[in-house]
């Protein structure tokens, strides 16, 4: 009997001893309220990313890229889509308005130093004016929609309410997609009939010493574009051709790419598009407010003679003699 006492005690200890010791591992499945935790035996999330790229579960449909449940990348692509452009993106418009507003104040509107002659010369024909109105009526459209996706969240929301924001939304989401087919068209015209006329020259060096005629009492040789309006030019056909490559590709999802090329289109997308508007706004600008008598040359078509002889001269003069040798009148009086 006292031998089978001790037997009993000693098995009584050891389990008690056992108990003790896996208290600790019953005590960290269980949760803060004393739940069973079903997470706390699993490998935690960091972890699991490092073994593999992206997390899959299984599916019973053809399309394999639905079974993709977590991929990191797509984090950062969040981050950059609702951190960075936003930050980045107000920062470069409001920053372009800014300069501008500061030019202004400054500089005030460039007037014409000789005032109008009353004679008018021809600069664009119909279908130069035609071209640049198609690309640049198709790039507002395209460039307030598009900020509609990056900021009306933040701006539009608010002050429209969650209805009416989701119906602007719908629209301009259509409008966007189909006119990004007329832009792509006027991008290439404009590309074409004004190649020529924007390859690099002697004068623009010249035109650049003499601070490109925004500084007084200089007189900044120009032919047909100077080089101001060339960068423009080449800034907006490279500009264009980024936003319409990576456009299409967002546009019709997944031919030929995957999820992170998908992603690398829209952060292109979204970051040329930025700079391009500044670039606009600064073109827009120089073309309304900024100088006297510009917009004349793509509202009309046709530009003052004196206008033309202070910001291209080169141009006028080319124009005068190629109008003198086909016995036409040089320029026509202003009604």
């Amino acid at each position: 009997m006292t031998l089978l006492a001790h037997i009993r005690l000693a098995t009584f200890a050891m389990m008690l001893v056992g108990i003790m010791a896996s208290a600790p591992a019953v005590a960290q499945k269980l949760g803060p309220d004393g739940a069973p935790d079903p997470t706390a035996s699993g490998v935690d999330e960091r972890t699991l990313l490092k073994q593999v790229p992206r997390v899959e579960g299984r599916i019973d449909i053809p399309d394999t890229r639905a079974a993709v449940l977590i991929q990191p990348a797509g984090r950062t692509w969040d981050y950059f889509h609702e951190v960075l452009l936003h930050w980045g993106g107000a920062i470069v418009i409001s920053g372009t308005i800014a300069l501008l507003g500061l030019a202004y104040m400054i500089l005030g509107r460039i007037r014409i130093a000789a005032g109008r002659s009353g004679q008018k010369i021809l600069r664009f024909k119909a279908f130069e004016r035609f071209s640049h109105w198609l690309t640049a009526v198709s790039f507002v459209i395209l460039g307030l929609t598009g900020l509609n996706i990056t900021f009306g969240k933040i701006v539009l929301l608010p002050v429209v309410g969650a209805d009416a924001f989701s119906e602007i939304s719908e629209v301009a989401k259509y409008l966007h997609n189909f006119t990004s087919f007329s832009f792509m068209a006027g991008l290439v015209v404009i590309a074409v009939i004004f190649f020529r006329d924007n390859l690099p020259e002697r004068v623009d060096i010249d035109w650049l010493k003499q601070g490109g005629g925004f500084i007084k009492g200089k007189h900044a040789p120009a032919g047909r574009f100077n080089l101001g309006e060339k960068l423009v030019y080449w800034l907006s056909i490279a500009a264009g051709a980024v936003v319409s490559v990576s456009g299409l590709l967002l546009l019709f999802p997944f031919y030929g790419t995957d999820i992170a090329d998908m992603q690398l289109a829209q952060v292109a997308h979204a970051v040329v598009a930025i700079l391009f508007v500044a670039l606009i706004l600064a073109h827009i600008y120089i073309g309304t407010l900024g100088m006297e008598g510009a917009f004349e040359a793509m509202g009309s078509g046709e530009v003052d003679l004196n206008w033309a002889r202070e910001h291209h001269d080169l141009w006028l003069a080319r124009q005068l003699a190629s109008q003198d040798r086909h016995g036409q009148p040089s320029a026509s009086a202003a009604e």
